[in-house]
């Protein structure tokens, strides 16, 4: 009753009598325990200082300490003073080995069994990993294709597509959209420019701010392994913390006076767990985003821009994917490869993205006027140099026209702007 009521000229003339200092009642609770409870620093110095060390490491029948308990009661002056007194103690005696973890807990919370303990360093592990993984993501090549930069004192202004390969089938066919003004290059059909590291990247996926690069080709296999390491982390990671406020023993039942004293108590425990749950919520959709387009072998790109691809069109208009292989294949090459190769769309595209351009053939056999269609229904006419000379000729025409200029496989806008022409067929769509 003296150490509770704090008065310590009682506690003195008590040890002065020989009283026992370390009895226990039917709480556990030695008069120590109760002077920290009701946080009076001079009894607990009377007791400390009369008593031996194995006093300050006493447990209740909660199994708390003195310093346990004023830490719990928020008697910071008090707590702070036994931990030092136990600290001195054991550094006398020559280690520290013996002042417990327990002291520096959360002491209202259960002990942390082996079970816990195991999926706590499970998370940190998988959090770990999914840095070294951010890292390679962030910076690693992601699929950047080489520049076509050419030295400008050595090409003549009047023609500045020379130094790209005109011949190239996408040109040719008409997608003038693969033509990067910037890298001057024809890049291939799932490549695109990003704006903002000015490079033209292999099946872009995205820009991504977080880890400062772009995701494509050659990293999104480590930018997906990094997105489900750090998922698992912290749903194993907010499943433990939650878990440990709901268990602990001195929580009320009532739901609104547990919440107020969990508020109280484990106000570090109840901010990890709301900050993971919103860090859970966005990058778990974004996870699943990027499974459900690797299972299809399609780019985020692709999704923004299907109306705007011609390739991504079929029949009628209509989305079709012709990359799309199935789901296990999909999955497969794409965790065992790292990426998914990409194959030739079977269908030729019927028109340009944006501009309506004459699509050109390489066939020039056809006498000046002949026309035929080819089997996409288009009309075949040939075109050369004289056919302004002979308009008006009349089906029943029997002029023979000599050609002797070779075949040009130049697209005929190109072909115009750079002085070139010749015997050639276009198609008209």
């Amino acid at each position: 009753m003296a150490a509770y009521k704090g008065f310590a000229d009682c506690i003195r003339l008590l040890l002065y009598l020989n009283a026992y200092r370390g009895r226990q009642d039917k709480e556990g609770c030695t008069p120590l325990h109760w002077a920290a409870i009701r946080g009076n620093l001079e009894a607990c110095t009377v007791l400390v200082q009369a008593g031996k060390k194995e006093d300050l490491m006493v447990t209740d029948n909660t199994g708390l300490t003195p310093a346990q308990l004023a830490a719990d009661k928020k008697h910071r002056q008090v707590a702070f003073f036994l931990v030092v007194v136990m600290l001195e103690s054991c550094l006398r005696n020559g280690g520290i080995t013996t002042v417990s973890w327990e002291s520096f807990q959360t002491s209202s919370l259960s002990r942390l069994t082996a079970g816990f303990g195991l999926f706590a360093w499970m998370g940190v592990f998988l959090a770990t990993a999914g840095l070294v993984l951010f890292y390679r993501c962030s910076s690693k090549d992601p699929g950047y294709i080489r520049m076509n930069i050419h030295d400008q004192e050595n090409m003549k202004d009047d023609e500045p597509f020379l130094k790209i390969d005109i011949g190239n089938p996408a040109l040719l066919s008409g997608n003038w959209t693969q033509l990067c003004a910037t890298c001057k290059i024809v890049r291939p059909l799932r490549a695109k420019h990003c704006s903002t590291c000015d490079r033209c990247v292999e099946q872009f996926d995205h820009h991504c701010p977080w880890v400062s690069n772009c995701i494509g080709k050659k990293n999104k296999w480590d930018f997906f392994l990094f997105l489900v390491l750090e998922v698992l982390a912290m749903l194993i990671t907010g499943m433990v913390a939650l878990t440990r406020v709901l268990t602990d023993p001195l929580a009320p039942s009532t739901f609104g006076a547990w919440l107020k004293h969990a508020g109280n108590q484990h106000i570090g425990a109840l901010s990890f767990i709301l900050a993971d749950f919103f860090l859970l919520s966005g990058v778990g959709v974004l996870t699943c985003v990027q499974a459900s387009q690797i299972a299809r072998n399609i780019t985020t790109n692709e999704m923004a821009n299907v109306m705007r691809y011609s390739y991504l069109r079929g029949p009628g208009g209509r989305f079709r994917n012709p990359y799309d292989h199935g789901c296990k294949k999909n999955c497969s090459d794409f965790l065992i490869n790292g990426y998914n190769e990409d194959v030739e769309c079977n269908e030729e595209s019927i028109e340009s993205e944006g501009i309506g351009m004459v699509h050109m053939t390489r066939d020039a056999s056809l006498p000046n006027g002949a026309h035929q269609t080819d089997g996409n229904g288009h009309l075949v006419i040939d075109v050369n140099k004289h056919s302004n000379s002979h308009q008006g000729h009349t089906p029943d025409c029997s002029h023979n026209h000599s050609h002797s200029h070779s075949q040009s496989n130049v697209p005929l806008g190109l072909g115009i702007g750079l002085g070139r022409n010749g015997s050639r067929s276009a198609v008209v769509s």
